[in-house]
């Protein structure tokens, strides 16, 4: 029994992105191709989203254009790939403030949204810092942040305090304070709804990138490489990924990191007319692919 299909919907990408920012040590290891990508959850009678993705107007344009972000979408053409429209989605979990996650709430305007308190919290608190501290804000736009109390003033904003189970059914959250960001976390998703799953899948937010992030270590030979990028630390980094290693028995395909170019050579996948591709995780149980004819 599968009550989710799962897919990740590529929506820009940066051409040339410095490898040492998403594998941790990896200096002078030149460039990678990073897709900036959301996640589209369907089943049990509800749409939900993993991020948001980000508009192309305004501040989140001068990020776009600061990172060199190409090829921008809207949610409203990528998810058509799919047979949705962004009033569909009733659910949007955040897993970090970073602008490419949660630049772009409004277009999801019938959606509830989760985010950890703590995230919300310390970009508060860093918007308060003094110039000569504002690294930590490079990539958040500050009106996101305003944004995202605009949701609670209106009823649509969950904060979250740790860990949350069966946020819907079989899907619980994680928390992973002091990683990439303060307050990450990241979805897993029991697609059988049983409490000892053997059909999980972790959507792993930034907490890891890349699949260069998760060794195969099931010959205990392989080491973790976390992220490169973080306002926390990488030890953190490396002990979360340990976590949702363990959550789904050392299974490493079962953690998908939607920065990862490469998921396109572990699951189907297709590629639209707009030059971006969707990566289909699995399937509900009567759903159709939206990949494969």
């Amino acid at each position: 029994m599968s009550n989710y299909s799962i897919w990740v919907c590529e929506y820009s990408w940066v051409t040339n992105y410095n490898k040492s920012a998403a594998v941790y040590g990896a200096h002078n290891q030149g460039y990678l191709k990073l897709p900036y990508c959301y996640v589209l959850i369907k089943g049990n009678n509800h749409i939900a989203m993993v991020n948001v993705g980000y508009n192309h107007k305004e501040y989140g344009n001068l990020l776009a254009d600061k990172f060199g972000v190409e090829n921008w979408r809207s949610p409203k053409v990528v998810l058509s790939e799919l047979g949705i429209i962004p009033e569909d989605v009733d659910t949007c979990f955040i897993t970090h403030a970073h602008f490419d996650h949660f630049r772009n709430v409004e277009d999801f305007s019938n959606a509830k949204f989760y985010i950890q308190e703590r995230e919300i919290a310390k970009w508060v608190r860093a918007m308060s810092l003094p110039k000569r501290l504002s690294w930590m804000m490079v990539a958040v736009d500050p009106g996101d942040i305003v944004r995202g109390v605009e949701l609670a003033r209106d009823g649509r904003l969950v904060t979250v305090n740790g860990d949350m189970k069966d946020v819907l059914p079989g899907i619980d959250l994680r928390a992973d304070d002091d990683t990439h960001t303060w307050g990450s976390m990241w979805v897993s998703v029991r697609n059988d709804s049983s409490e000892s799953s053997d059909d999980k899948w972790i959507l792993a937010g930034d907490v890891i990138y890349q699949f260069d992030n998760i060794e195969d270590i099931a010959d205990n030979k392989g080491v973790y490489n976390p992220v490169g990028l973080a306002v926390g630390s990488q030890a953190n980094l490396v002990m979360a990924t340990e976590e949702m290693m363990k959550d789904v028995n050392y299974e490493s395909r079962r953690i998908i990191p939607t920065h990862e170019e490469r998921l396109k050579e572990v699951f189907p996948s297709r590629t639209t007319k707009e030059d971006l591709r969707i990566t289909e995780i699995c399937l509900a149980d009567g759903e159709r692919s939206r990949v494969i004819s």
